[in-house]
């Protein structure tokens, strides 16, 4: 079982109906023939169309999407809760700006812009009041027509006001910088083609921000324009970051969006990301709890992202060592969605254990 350090000894793992139980009396075992047991993988951006979206991610280990924006409120609505599937928290609308290149997705103006600082409180209250377990804040370099800096930090305190936190969307040095001005908790991307200053290096560890690099997003739009080069400064900068010690979440931007320069696929990305996490210089362990305990702990998830009694029974059934060879997260032989085996008919059986 990895415990986020290692893989420890053999042992036994009850699941208990929807979480991990501590007495296996009574219970049907499950030889797992020496396999490794992983806490449910958590995928720290994704935008979910629909309920295949959430099948996606569960096939491939994924029990957990955080879904980075939607237009529309009732398809939100209807993918939370599901049993035997991946579950998903949800941005719900983002906050955009009148003039910037997310002002051109179709529909998207009429809901989502700020026009100034002085609609930030009642924005925020809207999207609160429609489910929003976060905000989303679609941010353009200056001058490239989103909000500006006034209306991000207008949009952050409000957010705070309610204990919600900000999430930034920010490709550019810019958009990075104006983030971290605004004091944002989340900041998504990573900047292609240029690196980080070790100056906003230093401002995300001191003012405790989190970073989600979507390096398989950021790879894809490198070389769908053909500019393979690009991409090695975002991994640059995403190992800058972890050895600076600032929170690095596995996230992959999956989508089926049309418009959308690259399409990373649900669930079978995240895996993919894991690998180039290693790359830019995580080592194994930390890119397991990237996609595991942490994206729990800073999305406020309490109930997962670990293996404990008492904790929600998201597990994945592994042939291989991921902290011998990350690649082995691809490894799945079956996958727990709060207690219920993924592709199996019924609701979840009143005991099971894991026997080593």
């Amino acid at each position: 079982m990895f415990d986020e350090h290692r893989i420890g000894k053999p042992t036994t793992v009850v699941i208990d109906g929807p979480v991990i139980g501590a007495d296996p009396a009574g219970a049907e075992v499950i030889d797992a023939g020496g396999a490794v047991l992983v806490p449910g993988f958590i995928d720290a951006h994704v935008h979910l169309d629909g309920t295949e979206a959430l099948d996606q991610l569960a096939a491939h280990g994924v029990t957990t999407g955080i879904d980075m924006a939607s237009l529309q409120p009732e398809l939100t609505a209807s993918l939370r809760g599901r049993l035997g599937t991946a579950t998903m928290r949800s941005a719900g609308t983002p906050i955009i700006g009148s003039a910037g290149v997310h002002a051109r997705v179709p529909g998207i103006a009429a809901v989502a812009v700020i026009h100034g600082p002085e609609e930030a409180e009642a924005l925020v209250a809207e999207r609160i009041a429609d489910g929003s377990d976060y905000i989303k804040l679609m941010l353009e370099a200056p001058g490239e027509g989103g909000p500006d800096a006034t209306t991000a930090k207008a949009v952050v305190a409000a957010a705070h006001a309610r204990n919600v936190r900000v999430v930034a969307h920010t490709t550019t040095p810019g958009a990075y910088a104006m983030a971290l001005d605004a004091g944002v908790d989340v900041l998504t991307h990573i900047p292609l083609g240029v690196a980080l200053s070790s100056g906003d290096i230093e401002r995300m560890t001191t003012g405790q921000h989190i970073a989600v690099p979507t390096l398989t997003m950021m790879e894809g739009v490198a070389e769908s324009y053909g500019a393979d080069a690009m991409f090695a400064a975002s991994l640059a900068s995403v190992g800058a970051l972890h050895a600076a010690g600032v929170p690095v979440l596995a996230g992959t931007d999956a989508n089926a969006t049309p418009g959308v320069p690259f399409h990373p696929p649900h669930g079978a990305s995240l895996h993919h990301e894991l690998e180039l996490l290693v790359r830019a210089g995580l080592s194994t362990v930390d890119a397991l709890n990237a996609a595991t305990v942490l994206p729990a702990r800073h999305f406020g998830l309490s109930d997962r992202g670990t293996i404990a009694p008492g904790m929600r029974a998201d597990l994945v059934l592994l042939d291989s060592d991921p902290v011998a060879d990350i690649r082995a997260t691809r490894t799945i032989r079956r996958t727990w969605c709060g207690g219920i085996e993924y592709g199996c008919a019924g609701s979840p059986t009143p005991g099971v254990t894991l026997d080593r």
